[in-house]
């Protein structure tokens, strides 16, 4: 899926990014917007042509199709998730102060996670091409937090009978889960209880506030 008409892209793998303002910008960002709220099949060309206040044929002069628009759209989300992971994963304190703050961040929670809501669609799933920066994205956090955790055992902070990759995995699954609890009660607190649950769990293998 690659563009047919239209400037010469920016981006890395030769698709078009979009400068800010520019109607391939405008395009991606109403994409993402109506991902996140209905999904593949009810993000239709209409839709997003009106959301990015585009003319018709637009989204062809940009982009290949409605796939291949949808992929950028959910190529920058899935970058956007990990730039904000990395931002707070690879800050000061201990490897708890760096997990605690990932888990704590301020979230859009009853909307849900953007790209991890894309794992309920059944056609953003049957599309190898869409699903693969899910997949990728949710590989990358795991083994960013697996890094975090191991590293905080190295250094003594936690203890040695910790499971860096299974707390990493339980980390990623708390926090879509918590979602998921929230969107289904209507309020956050489900997501806020789920998060304190794992944080006093990770409090039990921290060996810096031990007596």
């Amino acid at each position: 899926m690659t563009p047919v008409t239209g400037p010469p892209s920016d981006a890395p793998d030769g698709r078009p990014s979009g400068t800010p303002g520019s109607t391939a910008e405008r395009l991606i960002e109403s994409t993402r917007e109506l991902l996140w709220e209905r999904g593949y099949v009810g993000t239709s060309p209409k839709a997003i042509l009106r959301r990015a206040n585009a003319g018709q044929g637009s989204m062809y002069h940009h982009f290949s199709g409605k796939p291949d628009l949808a992929l950028a759209a959910i190529r920058r989300s899935a970058e956007e998730l990990r730039a904000e992971a990395a931002r707070l994963l690879d800050g000061p304190g201990t490897a708890l102060d760096r997990v605690g703050a990932y888990l704590r961040r301020e979230r859009e929670v009853l909307k849900g996670c953007p790209v991890g809501r894309l794992t309920q669609d059944p056609d953003v799933m049957a599309d190898p091409a869409l699903r693969a920066p899910v997949d990728e994205t949710f590989d990358w956090l795991r083994g960013r937090l697996t890094e975090v955790l191991a590293e905080g055992r190295e250094r003594g902070e936690l203890d040695p009978a910790l499971d860096p990759a299974a707390t990493a995995a339980s980390v990623v699954a708390v926090v879509q889960g918590g979602y998921v609890l929230a969107r289904a009660a209507g309020a956050p607190a489900a997501f806020d209880q789920a998060v304190a649950g794992v944080l006093g769990l990770l409090a039990g293998h921290d060996t810096t506030r031990r007596p």
